[in-house]
């Protein structure tokens, strides 16, 4: 991709695509891509700089309709369509530099663009691998995140709605994949699972659930999985009862949303003391479950009769 040309001009090489535009969407595959041309430009000793959406912008990443045209030598545009307004006015920008084009769809309106170096991934003829494939990854965890609705039943002391906006900052700030998760089911809602077996499963391949639902915790442990319970309901209700019987200390009540002991709860959900913990809780549970089934069978045995 003539590195050397770039290193001898002495000029910066742009790295670029749809994630470049603030206005453009950004999608995971787009920032893989990029990473794998950055991480090919690197290995090659190339200076070069990601120009990057400002939602997305990192220290060492640059704007580039502020970036001056003749500071870029080399123009290095990878993912999506080589087309469209956003593409033709970057092109323009840095008409003087070295254009190619890697990892791209080859469409209407890509010929206006030239002159550019094609290396497409699909187009008349050509079908290559796109570049997100070659992306480094790490993993992170899943969180799980089930909300409750509104419970009009504890009246004024619903504090459900400054809890959910709390539980959008934690995730926002922590380093989770964040997953939906609804207990509600219906068997003809494609969204929705249709029996709790599914919805049990699903939470099994979480790392953690975020929850503000009774059920959210009750179904996260049983799946195994750490549950950071936020009790929605001032003064503590049904979600603070339901941890204290299950002996889970990853509960938070509403008044201490706002406080860093939420980001701590998550962060203790996370450690294998946490996943040791779960196993305890189940234990603790089925043991108040057998004395609810020993109170039940008592409140049933004089009206039915029997020895059982």
């Amino acid at each position: 991709m003539a590195t050397g040309t770039g290193m001898r001009r002495g000029g910066l090489t742009m790295v670029a695509g749809w994630f470049s535009f603030d206005d453009a969407e950004v999608t995971g595959g787009d920032l893989l891509a990029a990473r794998t041309a950055e991480r090919w430009l690197r290995d090659a000793g190339v200076d070069h700089r990601v120009a990057m959406a400002a939602n997305f912008r990192r220290a060492t990443d640059v704007a580039w309709a502020e970036l001056d045209p003749g500071t870029v030598s080399h123009l290095v545009f990878v993912c999506g369509p080589l087309a469209g307004g956003p593409v033709e006015a970057l092109f323009d920008r840095f008409a003087a530099a070295t254009r190619v084009a890697a990892g791209v769809s080859v469409v209407d309106g890509t010929a206006r663009l030239a002159p550019v170096e094609l290396v497409a991934r699909d187009g008349p003829g050509v079908a290559r691998a796109d570049l997100a494939l070659g992306g480094s990854l790490r993993a992170a965890p899943v969180a799980g995140v089930v909300r409750s609705h509104d419970q009009p039943e504890y009246g004024d002391r619903q504090e459900h709605a400054a809890v959910h906006r709390h539980l959008d900052r934690l995730l926002l700030d922590a380093d989770v994949a964040p997953v939906p998760l609804d207990t509600r089911l219906h068997p003809g809602e494609p969204h929705l699972c249709a029996t709790p077996d599914q919805l049990v499963a699903a939470m099994a391949r979480c790392d953690v659930i975020v929850t503000t639902r009774l059920h959210g915790l009750v179904l996260g442990l049983r799946a195994g999985v750490p549950v950071l319970a936020v009790d929605p309901v001032r003064g503590g209700a049904k979600v603070t009862a339901q941890a204290r019987a299950l002996e889970w200390p990853a509960v938070v009540g509403a008044d201490q949303a706002g406080s860093p002991a939420l980001d701590e709860a998550l962060a203790w959900c996370l450690t294998p003391e946490a996943t040791g913990r779960v196993t305890r809780s189940i234990a603790a549970g089925m043991r108040s479950l057998s004395d609810s089934s020993d109170r039940l069978l008592a409140a049933l045995r004089p009206s039915l009769g029997g020895e059982w």
